[in-house]
C-alpha cells in the first residue's frame, strides 16, 4: 500500500498532479513546473467548530459587550487556568504585550538573561521596557537555554532569566530554578510554543514566577491574536490585571501606570472554540509529524527534531536541521529549492537575536554564541497545520531527497545562476 493511502488525507492539500520530481531539471528553481498550485505555509491556522464560534459571536453582538472583561474573557481565563493547573491565567491582547506587562509587574531592572535563539519579540519585550537583553547560548542538542551559559553571563545588574520552551520542548527548568534562586533572580518562561505540553508530567505553565503563552493564529491554540500570563502568585496576578487595564483598580480610580492589554470578547470566543478542539488539533499535528519522520528517515544530512513521547507535546513545528557536510547542500540552498515549489519553509530563528538590529549595532553581534550561530545556519521549519495532506508531505520529501542525491549538481547550478 502506498504511503499516501496508508496515511490518508488530512485536509485540502494542493500538490499538482504529475508534478513529482525525478531529475534536477524538474525542479521549479531550474525551470520545471511548481509542485504545488497553492503555497504551503508553516503553521497554517487550525479552526475549531465554526458553528460553535458563530453562536458565541451572535451572543456577543446580542449582549453588546465587546471588550473590558466580558463573560467570554472570564470563562477563557478560568478554563485556561484549569488546563494549565495554575491559580491564575491573565489573558492579554497578545503574548508580546503580556511579556512586557509581566516585566513591569515584576519590577525588573537592569539586565535580563535570555537565549539569542528565539523569536525577536522575546528580546524586544525586554528592550521596550528599558532593560538590557543579555543574550546567552543554547544547548545544541535541545535548542533551549544552556544553564552554564546563563551562569557565565550573570552580573550585579542581572534581575531575571527568561527561558524559552522552544518548539514546545521544555527548558532545563530545575537547573534554571536553582541558578535563579542562588542569585536571587526572577525566573520567567516564554511558553509561546508550549501550550498543551508537559515537563516531568506537569503541564507547562506553572514553573518559575510566571509563564507567558501565545494564542497567535499560527499557534496550536489560537484566539486570532492573544496571549496570557500563567502564575500561582496571587499578588502578581492582581498587578497584571490592573496594568493591562490602564492601571484602574476601580471606577475612575487609577492606582498605577498601566496600558491597554485587554483581550476582546471576539478573540476570547475564538480561544474557547479552539480550546474545545485542542485534542483534535494536536492529534493532527502528531500525525503530520510522524508522517514527516517516516518519509525523511534515511535522507543524509536531514535530521528531524525529536520529541519525548512519554510527555505531552503539541507537535506544532516541523523542525529539521540541514547538515551541509552530510547533505552536500546548505540550508539556504534547500530553502531556495523549496520556495520555488511554493513550499514556504522558514529559517527559524535566523540569524539569531544577537545579530539583528539594533542589538548587533551595540556589540551584541560580537557576542560569541557558537551553538546559536550554528543552529541559525541549519534549522528549517517545514509546512504544517490545517489543509496539509499526507501526499503533500510525501511530495516534499521526494524533493528534499532529490536535492540531496544530486547535491553537487544543485549547488553548482545555484552558483552559476
Amino acid at each position: 500500500m502506498s504511503f499516501e493511502r496508508r496515511m490518508g488525507p488530512t485536509g485540502g492539500g494542493c500538490a499538482v498532479e504529475g508534478a513529482r520530481k525525478r531529475r534536477v531539471e524538474d525542479l521549479a528553481l531550474f525551470g520545471g513546473p511548481r509542485a504545488f498550485a497553492e503555497p504551503l505555509h508553516v503553521g497554517r491556522p487550525h479552526l475549531g467548530d465554526r458553528d460553535a464560534f458563530l453562536r458565541r459571536l451572535t451572543d456577543i453582538l446580542d449582549r453588546v459587550w465587546l471588550t473590558n472583561s466580558g463573560p467570554y474573557e472570564q470563562e477563557f481565563e478560568q478554563r485556561l487556568a484549569a488546563v494549565l493547573g495554575v491559580q491564575h491565567c491573565v489573558v492579554m491582547c497578545n503574548a508580546t504585550v503580556a511579556l512586557e506587562i509581566l516585566i513591569r509587574a515584576l519590577g525588573l531592572q537592569g539586565e535580563v538573561l535570555l537565549p539569542a535563539f528565539t523569536f525577536i519579540a522575546t528580546a524586544h519585550a525586554v528592550e521596550w521596557q528599558g532593560l538590557t537583553p543579555v543574550f546567552c547560548d543554547v544547548d545544541p542538542s535541545t535548542h533551549n537555554l544552556d544553564p552554564e551559559a546563563v551562569e557565565r553571563r550573570i552580573t550585579a545588574r542581572s534581575s531575571a532569566i527568561i527561558g524559552v520552551h522552544l518548539w514546545g520542548r521544555p527548558c532545563p527548568v530545575e537547573a534554571l530554578e536553582e541558578i535563579a534562586a542562588r542569585h536571587k533572580l526572577a525566573l520567567v518562561f516564554d511558553a509561546a510554543h508550549a501550550f498543551g505540553c508537559t515537563h516531568r508530567g506537569r503541564p507547562i505553565g506553572g514553573f518559575g514566577n510566571a509563564e507567558v503563552f501565545s494564542f497567535h493564529a499560527t499557534k496550536v491554540l489560537n484566539s486570532f491574536e492573544g496571549g496570557a500570563v500563567a502564575t500561582n502568585d496571587d499578588d502578581l496576578a492582581d498587578r497584571l490585571r490592573v496594568m493591562r487595564n490602564f492601571g484602574f483598580t476601580g471606577y475612575d480610580h487609577v492606582e498605577s501606570v498601566g496600558t491597554n492589554g485587554k483581550l476582546t470578547e471576539v478573540a476570547a470566543a475564538m480561544g474557547l472554540t479552539s480550546l474545545e478542539s485542542l485534542d483534535r488539533f494536536i492529534a493532527l499535528n502528531r500525525q503530520q509529524y510522524h508522517a514527516y519522520r517516516e518519509v525523511l528517515s534515511g535522507i543524509p544530512g536531514v535530521a528531524l527534531l525529536s520529541h519525548d513521547e512519554q510527555e505531552r507535546r503539541n507537535y506544532q513545528y516541523i523542525v529539521v536541521e540541514i547538515d551541509q557536510a552530510a547533505a552536500g547542500v546548505t540550508r539556504d540552498a534547500m530553502q531556495a529549492v523549496l520556495l520555488a515549489e511554493r513550499i514556504l519553509a522558514r529559517r527559524y530563528f535566523f540569524p539569531g537575536c544577537h545579530r539583528m538590529a539594533p542589538y548587533c549595532q551595540r556589540g551584541g553581534g560580537r557576542t560569541e554564541l557558537a551553538s546559536t550561530d550554528r543552529l541559525a545556519s541549519r534549522v528549517l521549519c517545514l509546512p504544517s497545520g490545517s489543509g496539509l495532506e499526507m501526499r503533500d508531505i510525501a511530495v516534499m520529501a521526494d524533493i528534499i531527497k532529490l536535492v540531496v542525491e544530486n547535491s553537487a549538481t544543485v549547488m553548482r547550478r545555484l552558483r552559476d545562476e
